[in-house]
């Protein structure tokens, strides 16, 4: 065994960089696995990340997992899967279960777990076996532009409750859970995709609030946990916590005695990247205690693979990251890999929502029309003419994605042929709309009405002028309620949006 001048031998050389290969969960682009990423795998390459821009259907997806497993039988494949507002199995069409608000708003943590376990069973049926998912996160704050519908709801004991459901549902299937954002992304009224929020509470606030949901993970046995690029001063004053060992450490590891997989949020963002740039970034989350970089939401190619790999590399050379650290990162990356590997998995094939396979394959539709809150119902009289919908857009937040569909009039032109329908957004929304409409009946869509002036003053100028406007609320419904039937789904799926017409169309 050669002895390199730094005092590293080659055989430690060799086993330094593939373990700096082994705690990267990159994405790349295509519906196929590129040479590049198929090359790495077989270098130490163990995880890679999926989003909507590789799939185009499950069979095109299981061919995928297929393609990577053909190069390492092992390799964990996750996905951002809330279900949901945040889809990415179903990117194109918009998702066949309900969100986590949706599911709060029910309060029935059976049927959660369900739920879970559903999309689970199709996960593992595409080959997919970690799951970016469930969102832990407390929405404690009504102006939260990123987390809102993702959240379970406002109450710790409620989110917690839920989240052990999901959690245990999930895994039932095969496919680990990831829990999120730690320490708690709920207070904040800024999106870390494009800048740091800063979470400004006493520590017995987070104990209770923040915390509860991850405590209620843990002892669900949650087999990783992603860290949030958020700022915590009562925590660190400092670093945000997905750099910061007093939180992912001192926090999680020892003071909550959770001992599985921590993953980064995407380390292209930029309450990270902005700062200190991803390879500084991703060296300092390891270093925290991090064990996996989750990066390539914005970034998927070889190249940034090579820098990041170099970086932990280099970190090790010159003592800014232990040698152990690195090494222990990836042995908890490969212990997750082995549980996939060898945790039985559901059998049967992907089913849509009306396919009547699985244990259930509908729950997803049972529960979005369980989560109807419906006011004015009992004096409204279901359409039977086919209306105008006017859907009162806002800017897509980036974990959701602008490209997911959303809404009501497509269910409503399949029970009403003939709707019609037109997107509007800004000061003269609610005009825009009226003239559109001419004389048929209205159904206005609102997503967090509470966070849009403009939209809310789009409803007043609808409203004025037609008070038998329906209207339709797929955000956090914080508004008061309004309008002749006013519905509030709790989230934008296309099986909230199904539950909505539904009730509209009397069906």
């Amino acid at each position: 065994m050669t002895t390199l001048a730094s005092g590293t031998t080659a055989f430690d050389k060799d086993r330094l960089t593939r373990d700096a290969l082994t705690v990267l969960q990159p994405g790349f682009p295509g519906a196929t696995a590129p040479d590049w990423l198929l090359r790495r795998l077989g270098e130490g390459l163990a995880s890679v990340g999926l989003f909507g821009r590789n799939i185009t259907s499950p069979e095109q997806l299981a061919a995928l997992t297929a393609q990577l497993r053909a190069e390492r039988e092992d390799v964990l494949v996750a996905i951002d899967e809330e279900g949901g507002d945040v889809t990415r199995l179903e990117v194109r069409t918009g998702s066949s279960f309900p969100g986590n608000h949706a599911l709060g708003a029910v309060d029935d943590a059976a049927l959660t777990q369900e739920v879970a376990a559903e999309l689970g069973r199709r996960l593992a049926a595409c080959g997919v076996n970690l799951n970016w998912a469930p969102s832990a996160d407390v929405n404690s704050n009504p102006a939260n532009p990123v987390i809102g519908v993702r959240s379970f709801g406002a109450d710790p004991a409620l989110v917690a409750r839920h989240t052990a459901a999901y959690v245990t549902g999930l895994q039932s299937a095969g496919v680990a859970a990831c829990t999120k954002h730690f320490p708690g992304h709920g207070d904040t009224a800024v999106d870390s995709h494009h800048a740091l929020p800063r979470i400004d509470v006493e520590t017995p606030v987070l104990g209770d609030r923040e915390l509860t949901p991850f405590r209620a993970a843990i002892a669900a046995g949650t087999r990783a946990v992603m860290s949030a690029h958020i700022l915590v001063p009562a925590l660190d004053p400092t670093r945000p916590a997905t750099l910061s060992p007093r939180i992912l450490t001192a926090l999680l590891r020892d003071e909550l005695g959770y001992d599985g997989l921590i993953v980064t949020d995407g380390m292209e963002m930029q309450a990270v990247a902005a700062t200190y740039g991803i390879e500084r970034g991703s060296v300092l989350a390891i270093a925290a205690g991090a064990d996996a970089i989750c990066v390539g939401g914005g970034l998927a190619d070889d190249e940034t693979v090579r820098r990041l790999r170099d970086a932990l590399v280099t970190a090790v050379r010159t003592g800014e990251l232990a040698e152990e650290r690195l090494a222990d990162a990836a042995e908890r990356v490969r212990e997750l890999a082995r549980w996939t590997a060898t945790e039985p998995k559901p059998t049967g094939a992907y089913d849509d929502d009306d396919a009547g396979g699985g244990v259930r394959a509908d729950v997803g539709l049972i529960a979005a029309r369980r989560a109807l809150r419906i006011t004015g119902g009992e004096v409204f009289s279901p359409l039977t003419e086919p209306p105008y919908v006017a859907a009162f857009t806002p800017v897509a937040n980036i974990a959701v994605g602008a490209e997911t569909p959303w809404g009501v009039a497509a269910e409503l032109v399949r029970l009403l042929p003939g709707t019609e329908t037109g997107s509007f957004a800004g000061p003269d929304a609610g005009h825009a709309a009226l003239v559109a409409a001419g004389e048929r009946r209205i159904v206005a869509v609102v997503r967090d009405e509470h966070r849009h002036p403009w939209m809310a003053a789009a409803l007043d100028t609808l409203l004025t002028a037609r008070p038998d406007t329906v209207v339709v609320e797929m955000g956090v419904p914080q508004a008061p309620p309004r309008g002749a039937l006013h519905i509030a789904t709790h989230g934008a799926a296309r099986v909230c949006g199904r539950a909505a017409a539904e009730v509209i169309a009397g069906a």
